[in-house]
């Protein structure tokens, strides 16, 4: 499986914090860590420092305490408690799928999986909370949408739209549908004055 997994794994990169103004950039591949760092500098003694490069292996990464710490300063624990977990093979591989495939796999989960999925974590809470899965859940449920009911969606959310019974639905197509033809005559009665 993780021959299927495009290289490098995980990329960051940005500015230390104060006082330090260097730019580092942390590579993890499927073999190895990739540290680079371009000290930035108003001395003088600084100015012809050329960047960095530290390569090391994940085992050597994860027995090399500065490197952890530096990590750690930059870019947070957070960063650092990841990638160690990388460089152990312990890939979360549906973090490294794009948001279209993992919609699309959530469009073929029933709506009480996807309650439990989104406690799992931001990402997936983020993902069954989007327009975009909740529009792709009313139309695979309807077989056909009126252009007014995908007009009120994108005004009041498609998932209030899901959750409306027909009834309910119809009214508030019509009240839309008057709330649209009254702006438009209130927009052509100031054009006239």
């Amino acid at each position: 499986m993780a021959s299927l997994l495009t290289d490098p794994l995980f990329e960051i990169s940005g500015i230390a914090p104060a006082p330090n103004k260097s730019f580092y950039y942390l590579g993890i591949t499927q073999s190895e860590v990739i540290w680079r760092w371009w000290k930035i500098s108003l001395r003088t003694s600084d100015r012809n420092t050329r960047p960095g490069e530290l390569k090391e292996s994940h085992m050597e990464m994860l027995e090399d305490a500065r490197l952890q710490a530096d990590i750690a300063t930059v870019f947070g624990p957070e960063v650092l408690d990841h990638v160690k977990r990388l460089c152990q093979g312990q890939m979360n591989f549906l973090e490294l799928l794009p948001d279209a495939l993992l919609l699309r796999i959530l469009s073929l989960l029933e709506l009480e999986d996807v309650g439990q999925l989104m406690h799992t974590s931001r990402r997936f809470w983020k993902l069954c909370q989007s327009q975009e899965f909740w529009e792709n859940a009313v139309r695979q449920r309807c077989s056909t949408l009126p252009d007014e009911v995908g007009a009120l969606a994108r005004h009041i959310g498609w998932r209030r739209i899901f959750f409306t019974d027909k009834i309910k639905l119809q009214l508030l197509v019509n009240r839309h549908r008057a709330a649209l033809q009254e702006a438009d005559q209130s927009a052509h009665a100031n054009s006239d004055k």
